[in-house]
């Protein structure tokens, strides 16, 4: 497999070449990274469209990035996100998988998944199943050092899936973690695929490192690391502009080749410009992505050979 490009350090959005003319897809854009990314894209003269679960978050997105089009869509509810996957019906260079949620108390989505599994993940793949042939270049999946406190125990298809239903033991942090490591299989899953095929686009990965977004902190997050994190992100962490570097560089750096997991330079890579790294071993275990691939085609009930685009 080629290497990846020379990443040039210090790169910031301002070596971001001309826009005009490619289309983008974020997920999540009302705030932080995603309406971040929004913004520095339009900017560039890009078309960009941006997802919410509501019309209100959707007009805030919309207001704030300067992006042309909205589409309605909650990927915690998969009626939601099939309403949603009818109405892209053009060509995107690049979607954004950004959208997210981290260590709520515990809920299910509409559908009876744990809902950052739901959310995080499943949801995520059922979308892009849906609108897998309108994806021309790249997909930017936003992942998170926390990937490393996901296990998904035994690696088997039964305690996947009672991860992802909610069945047994519920930890916040796991969870969260858990829905990263399944970001990151997915798109290592993906590129096995897309190779095996002969054609597909470009999956990548991306972390913001620590950045101050909207994920931190709020009344639904009251346990003791959750409040320490709040009040120490408010101090130490980079800003959500910041953050976005590492998913715009997947996005637009040319020459990327393969899959690839971006995310900052500095210490622990928890700040800093954008570099290429490497998630912890499980990310890479063929038969943990395969197991998890078919259990969500199995949840969601999204085939992606077979998707209704097909």
């Amino acid at each position: 497999m080629k290497s990846q490009p020379h990443l040039p350090s210090g790169w910031t959005t301002s070596r971001i070449p001309d826009q005009t003319g490619r289309r983008y897809l974020i997920t999540g854009a009302n705030s932080g990274l995603g309406l971040e990314t929004a913004k520095a894209l339009v900017a560039k003269g890009a078309h960009v469209t941006v997802t919410a679960r509501s019309e209100v978050k959707g007009a805030t997105a919309m207001a704030e990035s300067g992006a042309q089009e909205f589409i309605l869509m909650d990927l915690a509810d998969l009626s939601s996100i099939r309403a949603a996957a009818t109405k892209v019906t053009e060509p995107y260079d690049v979607v954004f998988l950004n959208a997210g949620i981290m260590v709520p108390p515990f809920s299910k989505t509409v559908d009876g998944f744990e809902s950052q599994m739901g959310t995080n993940h499943l949801g995520h793949f059922a979308f892009a199943g849906l609108i897998e042939r309108f994806v021309t270049k790249r997909w930017v999946i936003t992942s998170s050092f926390a990937h490393r406190l996901g296990n998904f125990g035994d690696r088997s298809r039964e305690t996947i899936k009672n991860r992802c239903l909610g069945i047994g033991k519920y930890s916040p942090w796991i969870s969260y973690g858990d829905s990263k490591l399944a970001n990151l299989l997915f798109v290592n899953e993906l590129e096995r695929r897309r190779l095996a095929r002969g054609h597909g686009a470009i999956p990548i990965a991306a972390h913001p490192g620590w950045a101050r977004t909207n994920l931190f902190g709020g009344p639904a997050k009251q346990d003791l690391v959750s409040r320490l994190s709040e009040l120490t992100a408010e101090k130490l962490a980079q800003t959500a502009a910041q953050g976005a570097l590492p998913l715009l560089c997947g996005a637009v750096f040319e020459g990327i080749n393969h899959t690839a997991f971006l995310g900052p330079d500095g210490f622990m890579e928890l700040k800093g410009s954008p570099k290429f790294t490497h998630a912890k071993a499980l990310a890479y275990d063929q038969q943990l992505a395969t197991n998890l691939w078919q259990v969500s085609e199995e949840l969601t009930g999204v085939a992606w050979e077979n998707s209704p685009h097909a």
